[in-house]
């Protein structure tokens, strides 16, 4: 499958304002008069896999686009200067008023998050998250609803972001 190069939506250098800001390789746009290079990579974001007593998993409906009112994870990206640890813990923290007291890294995928018009590549890395009191979550920021669901009751295709998607799709064939 061909994708269209991310910088396609760049047009001018972000050094000096160059319009001679032209494809270098297949991962990165060089200016013509500036020689500025620039390597597009993806974001780093996070998502949490939080269960609790009941293997109930903590999942978060939507409050915004992408995908508003569909199902999601906590989580989000990392900020500048924070490991991905920190990011997930801040992220939990930010959406259910949970507090992480523990990490563990499951695995990661790619995935793509159109914001503000602009399509953003992440890489998403997903944390199995042990919290201080699970019944203490509720709904904050861009979370407009938390439900608990047993994981046997989990459907993929209510997720509305491919990546978490795809990771409730491995979650759940790593379930007994």
């Amino acid at each position: 499958m061909m994708h269209e190069h991310p910088f396609a939506q760049f047009h001018f250098c972000p050094k000096c304002g160059s319009p001679r800001f032209v494809e270098h390789n297949e991962k990165s746009k060089q200016c013509e008069d500036c020689g500025f290079v620039y390597y597009f990579n993806p974001s780093a974001a996070t998502v949490a896999v939080i269960l609790n007593e009941r293997q109930e998993l903590l999942t978060c409906r939507r409050g915004k686009e992408p995908a508003k009112g569909t199902l999601d994870l906590p989580g989000g990206f990392s900020d500048c200067f924070e490991s991905s640890e920190e990011g997930v813990a801040r992220e939990v923290k930010e959406e259910t008023g949970l507090e992480v007291t523990h990490t563990e890294f499951l695995f990661s995928l790619p995935n793509t998050y159109l914001y503000s018009g602009f399509l953003v590549h992440t890489v998403d890395c997903f944390f199995h998250c042990t919290v201080a009191d699970s019944s203490l979550a509720h709904a904050m920021d861009d979370a407009a609803e938390l439900l608990w669901i047993p994981m046997k009751e989990l459907r993929p295709e209510d997720f509305g972001l491919a990546s978490v998607r795809k990771g409730i799709e491995k979650l759940l064939a790593q379930c007994p």
